[in-house]
C-alpha cells in the first residue's frame, strides 16, 4: 500500500468505499459473465482461522498445487466483478515486483499471490448485520446470500480457468457452520497454533499496526480486517475477551472465544477440520494428511515452517488453564480428522 500512487489509491475508495459502485460493478459482472462461467462443483477449499494463526500459508501452499483459482491481488479493488477487471486492467496481467507484505512476517507477495478478499462481498451486501461499531457478530447469511457468493467463486473461476476455488477469510470463522452446510462437498480447514504464541503474536500486530495511516486503516476496513491495529473490533462470541487490546490477556481471551465456537462449529459438521499448525509446519505427513483430505497430490511444501514464536507473556492462570485445555482437546480432534491420531 505504501507503494500506491494518487490514482491507485482514489481508485480503491471509490470501488471499494462507495458500496453502490461495488454493488454496480458486480451487476455488470454477473450479467456478462455468469452465464459463460463453469459450473459449481462444490468442492471447494476454504482456510479460516483467528489471524496469525498460519492461515495464509497454508492457503498459499493450497494454491501452489495449480488445482485452485482464487481472488488475488490483480481483482483489487473490483474484486466483485474479477472478469470484467480483468480486462481493463493491463497491470494485473504480469506479477510485477514481490514484496514483503505489510505484517512483517517474511511472506512475500506479487499481483498473483491469493489474498483474504472475498469478505468484500458479505460487508458491502449484509455488511450491517454483523459489522457493528462494538465488534463482528457471528453472522448467518441467508440461502439466497450464499448463493450469490457460490456465484461470485464461479466467476473467479472464470477467470482463472480452474475447477475449485480456495479461499482465505479469516472473517468466515463468524459464518463457518454456515457455509459448511450449505456447502457439504467443500472443506473448511481451520488451522491451530499454540495460544501463548498465538496471542503473542496478535499482541505484536496489533501494536505494528497502530500507527497505520489513514489510507490503510480505510483499505483494511474496506477489506473487513479488523483483527488488530487501530482499526480493531473484536469477534462478539458468546466468550468474549476481558480488558484492553494491550494486554496480553486480552489477546488470549480472544483466541479462547474465537476457538470455543470453532469447536462447537465443527463438532457439528463433518467438512470442518482443525490442522494443527506446528506439526503441519514440522512434519511432512501432516501436510501429506490435508492434501489427500482435500483430494490433492502434493509435493513437499515450499512456504510452511514454523512461525517465529514471540517471547511468551505472562498470562492470568485461569485463563491460561482454559487455553491449555481447549487446544489439547481440539489438537488430537484434528490430528484424529486427519488420520494421523
Amino acid at each position: 500500500m505504501s507503494d500506491y500512487s494518487a490514482l491507485d489509491r482514489l481508485l480503491h475508495r471509490l470501488a471499494l468505499g462507495w458500496p453502490v459502485l461495488a454493488e454496480m460493478s458486480h451487476d455488470i459482472e454477473r450479467a456478462r459473465f455468469l452465464g459463460s462461467s463453469p459450473a459449481d462443483r462444490g468442492d471447494h477449499v476454504f482456510v479460516t482461522g483467528l489471524a496469525r494463526a498460519g492461515t495464509t500459508i497454508l492457503m498459499r501452499e493450497i494454491h501452489r498445487t495449480g488445482d485452485f483459482g482464487s481472488l488475488t491481488y490483480a481483482d483489487m479493488p473490483f474484486v466483485l466483478a474479477p472478469n470484467l477487471w480483468a480486462g481493463l486492467n493491463r497491470r494485473g496481467r504480469e506479477p510485477g515486483r514481490r514484496s514483503e507484505r505489510a505484517h512483517g512476517d517474511g511472506i512475500e507477495v506479487d499481483t498473483h499471490s491469493p489474498e483474504a478478499l472475498d469478505e468484500v462481498y458479505w460487508r458491502v451486501f449484509d455488511g450491517k448485520s454483523y459489522i457493528t461499531p462494538s465488534g463482528l457478530r457471528p453472522h448467518a447469511p441467508d440461502a439466497a446470500l450464499v448463493a450469490g457468493y457460490r456465484d461470485l467463486i464461479r466467476l473467479v473461476l472464470r477467470r482463472t480457468g480452474r475447477a475449485r476455488y480456495v479461499s482465505k477469510n479469516n472473517n468466515n470463522i463468524l459464518r463457518i457452520l454456515t457455509l459448511a452446510r450449505a456447502m457439504p462437498e467443500a472443506q473448511f480447514l481451520v488451522p491451530l497454533r499454540d495460544p501463548f504464541a498465538h496471542a503473542a503474536s496478535l499482541l505484536s500486530q496489533h501494536r505494528r499496526f497502530l500507527g497505520a495511516d489513514a489510507f490503510t486503516r480505510d483499505y483494511m476496513t474496506w477489506l473487513g480486517h479488523h483483527e488488530f491495529g487501530a482499526t480493531h473490533r473484536p469477534f462478539l462470541f458468546d466468550t468474549r475477551p476481558q480488558g484492553q487490546p494491550d494486554d496480553p490477556d486480552y489477546w488470549l481471551g480472544l483466541w479462547i472465544a474465537a476457538y470455543t465456537a470453532l469447536d462447537a462449529a465443527e463438532a457439528a459438521a463433518d467438512n470442518i477440520c482443525f490442522v494443527p499448525y506446528e506439526a503441519l509446519a514440522s512434519e511432512p505427513a501432516v501436510w501429506q494428511a490435508v492434501a489427500a483430505r482435500i483430494g490433492v497430490g502434493a509435493g513437499p511444501p515450499q512456504e510452511l515452517r514454523p512461525a517465529p514464536d514471540k517471547p511468551p507473556a505472562a498470562h492470568d492462570p485461569d485463563l491460561a488453564a482454559r487455553a491449555v485445555a481447549l487446544h489439547a482437546r481440539l489438537r488430537a480432534r484434528g490430528m484424529a480428522a486427519l488420520g494421523l491420531g
